[in-house]
Order: structure tokens, then C-alpha cells, then sequence
């Protein structure tokens, strides 16, 4: 267990690819490395998604952060690496529909039950053989967010088979790099980054990260 910060109101950590971020994955795994019972989940990544996380290690310091989450006071960064040459830059702004039995976000183009408006801005780090380094920063943190903005535009994530990669055999290129947001026992700001796995295609970045 890889934890980068802690204290008597939370813990941030790094959540491995492939674990799940709610019960039954990575709370279970801090109660065990820190030897306490109270871990709260306060925000998710998706399993195939790695990296930053922060939990709450009492009630009050869980609705401290919710609170923080709900006002927009915890940002959050993320490195994709996607298929194609996207643009330099931009702010993608979309209406997204989950379909909860197919575990699937869709872009629809009318608002309707269900459907939720979904925000991120980023930029383009780099574009080497056919693939651009991104770092993105999510507005609204909406389930499948970020897989499936860029993959509606024609650029899915490296290794996104749900989203359309055409890369079968690599891991999901999505890494929650950066978070930042107020204490909540001081209200002082809080801030760690990680950086990605050396693995395919993060290394062919590497000089980047």
C-alpha cells in the first residue's frame, strides 16, 4: 500500500489498477495497513483506473470533504493518454447518459431522466506515434467522464476496450495524478502528485512525466 499522506482525518494513496475504489477493494485494504476500522470512501475512480486517492478516517473528516467535493474546493488531474492528434487544448462539455446495467456512459444530445452535463478541460502534452499525452481536469466527475468525451470525439484512451480502443492488449491510460483540497480539520491547502507506472504507453512519455 503505496500512502503518501496521513493524519488523523484521512489518507492519501495511491489505488492500483484493477481495485476497486468502494468496499470490498481499497478501504478494506487501508483498514488492514493502518490498523483502524474507520475508512470512508468520499469520492471513486474506476477499477481500471489507477492512482491518487484521498479517504476520510472519521465521519466529520468524510463530510468535510463531501462538502469540499459539492463546492467544487477539491481539484482533481488526470493524464490520458489517447489515440489520434487531438486539438492543443480545449473544454469539452457534453450531456451523459449511464446506462447502469451495461456499466456505460453515452453522450446524448438532449437532457432527459438520467442524463447529466459533464465538464473537463485539458491540454496536450505531447503527440508521439499516433498518440497524445494529456493532462485533464475534470469540472463535474461523472462515471466513464473522461473515457468517454474524448472517445465520442474520435480519440478514445489507450487500452479503453469498453470505449473503442483498438489497443487489446494495453491497460486503460487514465492516472489520477494530482489532487488538491482544503484540510478538513484546518482548512489548509493539501496537495500530492503521482506520477504513472512505467509501463506501456506512459513510457513513451517519460522524459514528460
Amino acid at each position: 500500500m503505496h500512502i503518501l499522506y496521513e493524519d488523523k482525518a484521512l489518507v492519501l494513496c495511491e489505488k492500483p489498477e484493477g481495485v476497486l475504489s468502494e468496499e470490498g477493494g481499497m478501504p478494506g485494504l487501508l483498514r488492514e495497513a493502518l490498523g483502524t476500522e474507520e475508512i470512508y470512501c468520499v469520492h471513486r475512480l474506476d477499477r481500471e483506473t489507477g492512482g491518487l486517492m484521498v479517504y476520510a478516517r472519521t465521519k466529520k473528516a468524510a463530510a468535510a470533504i463531501s462538502k469540499a467535493i459539492e463546492e467544487g474546493r477539491m481539484q482533481k488531474e488526470y493524464l490520458a493518454v489517447a489515440e489520434g492528434e487531438t486539438p492543443t487544448e480545449g473544454i469539452l462539455r457534453d450531456l451523459l447518459f449511464r446506462d447502469a446495467a451495461k456499466n456505460k456512459s453515452y453522450v446524448v444530445k438532449r437532457m432527459r431522466k438520467g442524463v447529466r452535463e459533464a465538464e473537463l478541460s485539458y491540454e496536450r502534452l505531447a503527440f508521439r506515434e499516433g498518440l497524445s499525452l494529456l493532462r485533464v481536469k475534470l469540472k463535474t466527475g461523472r462515471s466513464h467522464q473522461i473515457r468517454v468525451q474524448f472517445s465520442s470525439r474520435g480519440f478514445p484512451l489507450v487500452g479503453d476496450r469498453k470505449y473503442g480502443s483498438r489497443y487489446r492488449d494495453a491497460d486503460l491510460a487514465l492516472w489520477s495524478t494530482r489532487l488538491s483540497l482544503p484540510h478538513p480539520g484546518n482548512g489548509e491547502a493539501l496537495c500530492r502528485e503521482l506520477t504513472p507506472p512505467k509501463s506501456c504507453p506512459w513510457t513513451m512519455f517519460a522524459d514528460l512525466l
